[in-house]
């Protein structure tokens, strides 16, 4: 089973961006969940969100898990949140930082050893959706790292699954995926 944990802040789009995933791969006759825990709902407050994937009925509803992946899309969260929480010997973490690989691993010693990468997911956003919503360039790294998905393949699907938007939103989402997949390091 594929383990995907988030770390955000509530009104960053985790949550949609895991439900988005968890769209696109239900799309493909895999069994996935999407879901959250806030602490506080309030918006700013650090919250995460789940995804789990397999070939076969998913039975755990826990939100416990050894994630394969961790996505921090607040950097912040990198130095208040405790990202490594039971992690794998190969769990890959991919976070958002406008520091070089080696600046972000200098400056959070816990990451030391560990198989990381870098892209500036809230620049991205910015620049091309116009407010600091990472979900959607995150998805793009985790595309990029994990190879669960061609790029081609995976905008097609999230242009299905943001359908209810106007195309320039739609767009812009589309060039953040792309830019942050040739970008993450």
């Amino acid at each position: 089973m594929l383990e995907i944990r988030w770390h955000s802040r509530a009104g960053q789009g985790a949550v949609t961006g895991a439900k988005g995933l968890a769209d696109v791969v239900a799309n493909t006759g895999k069994y996935v969940q999407a879901f959250a825990f806030y602490g506080s709902a309030k918006r700013g407050a650090a919250m995460t969100a789940y995804n789990r994937v397999d070939e076969q009925p998913i039975l755990n509803h826990e939100k416990f898990m050894r994630p394969d992946y961790v996505l921090v899309i607040d950097p912040g969260l990198t130095y208040t949140a405790d990202i490594t929480a039971n992690e794998k010997e190969n769990t890959k973490y991919i976070i958002t930082t406008h520091l070089s690989k080696e600046e972000l691993i200098k400056s959070q010693p816990k990451l030391e050893g560990k198989e990381v990468y870098v892209v500036d997911c809230m620049q991205i956003s910015l620049d091309t959706i116009g407010r600091a919503i990472p979900n959607t360039p995150m998805l793009g790294a985790l595309m990029k790292v994990s190879g669960m998905f061609e790029l081609d393949y995976f905008k097609d699907a999230m242009k299905k699954v943001l359908a209810k938007f106007p195309q320039k939103i739609i767009d812009a989402n589309m060039a953040a995926i792309e830019r942050a997949y040739n970008e993450v390091k």
